[in-house]
């Protein structure tokens, strides 16, 4: 079967369906890891404070104003992928109509490795599920969601569609750097467009109700090659969980007629491929950087401007320099007036 694998710096990689050799460890650490279920780890809407590199130009560590942290991937090391050049439409929903290449009868595709981060939607009860409804083709599942309300990135992508389309409304399309799109309609407001790259928990637009909706809700959708498919196989959405980081993959679930079932065969276990490799390296390299980023987050320090505050002062209380307080706050200089009840950066 044909191989379909990104480059090793990609965020996510297709995994060909190929002879395993069981019993060696790999395959078991990869099976675990791949059959990790993931809760929401991104909490959207918390202020980056500032970015750290780490010994790998691909990984980067944010940190945030409320003193936490964790490992991104530089957009910079996929952009180049074909998965965002080949068959990149900004208007169509299926730019994929005239690919050559049918979808395989199984594969498996990395939703989540280590660096990556995944946010619920809205953990909720579906109002409405995938396939038929009332004759016609249903191909996502119906969130209840209040207009105005803001809706997060599921995963970390790049923007393909942000516009006003037919029955969805306004909509926005975000492909992943494993392939997968998923699909955000009916909102009231698009706070993104086309060509911007996003990261899981970035809010993308507002909860509404445009195009054909008889009420306000998010229609959610995940595609890949342009087929859709039960979104409920990559979410339980009444708990807001993940339920693998590996997704196995058979071409009955593009049937819209297939809804998710549990205690699905899964006899094939997950197959061996270089991205074990790469999986494994990458959690090397993010434990080596532990240390640095707890040092650097604990380290991080704000102060909040009291009358009598100088910049000098502030220097020799917090045992830096008035360079260093300018140089972490843009647009601060040493003649700046500092403002009673401004919070600067001291460290």
């Amino acid at each position: 079967m044909k191989k379909l694998l990104l480059s090793l710096a990609a965020v996510c990689a297709f995994l060909p369906v190929c002879a395993q050799e069981e019993g060696s460890a790999a395959d078991s650490l990869r099976h675990a890891f791949g059959r990790q279920e993931v809760k929401s780890n991104v909490q959207h809407g918390t202020a980056y404070a500032d970015t750290l590199d780490t010994g790998n130009p691909a990984v980067k560590v944010v940190l945030y104003n409320n003193g936490t942290y964790r490992y991104v991937k530089d957009p910079s090391a996929v952009a180049d992928s074909t998965v965002f050049t080949e068959f990149w439409d900004e208007r169509a929903v299926n730019p994929y109509r005239q690919s050559p290449d049918p979808i395989p009868d199984q594969f498996s595709i990395w939703v989540l490795d280590s660096l990556d981060s995944y946010c619920c939607p809205n953990p909720t009860t579906v109002r409405s599920k995938f396939g038929y409804r009332r004759g016609r083709r249903h191909q996502g599942v119906d969130l209840p969601y209040a207009t105005g309300t803001p809706v997060p990135a599921t995963f970390s992508g790049k923007v393909r569609i942000s516009d006003y389309v037919g029955g969805y409304g306004n909509l926005v399309v975000i492909r992943h750097a494993n392939g997968l799109e998923t699909f955000y309609g009916h909102l009231s407001k698009r706070n993104v467009n086309a060509g911007d790259w996003v990261s899981a928990g970035d809010i993308i637009g507002l909860g509404g109700s445009t195009g054909r909706s008889t009420g306000p809700h998010l229609h959610f959708e995940t595609r890949y090659r342009g087929a859709a498919f039960d979104p409920s196989w990559l979410i339980d959405f009444e708990t807001g969980t993940l339920r693998h980081r590996l997704l196995k993959v058979r071409s009955w679930y593009f049937n819209p007629n297939q809804r998710y079932v549990q205690n699905v065969d899964d006899e094939d276990e997950i197959f061996r491929t270089d991205e074990e490799e790469r999986i494994i390296a990458e959690q090397k390299a993010k434990e080596a950087a532990e240390a640095r980023a707890r040092a650097e987050a604990a380290a991080l320090k704000y102060h909040t401007i009291r009358p009598g505050d100088t910049l000098s002062g502030l220097a020799k209380k917090y045992h830096t320099s008035v360079k260093r307080i300018c140089q972490l706050n843009p647009g601060l200089t040493e003649r700046t007036v500092l403002k009673l009840g401004r919070k600067i950066r001291v460290r």
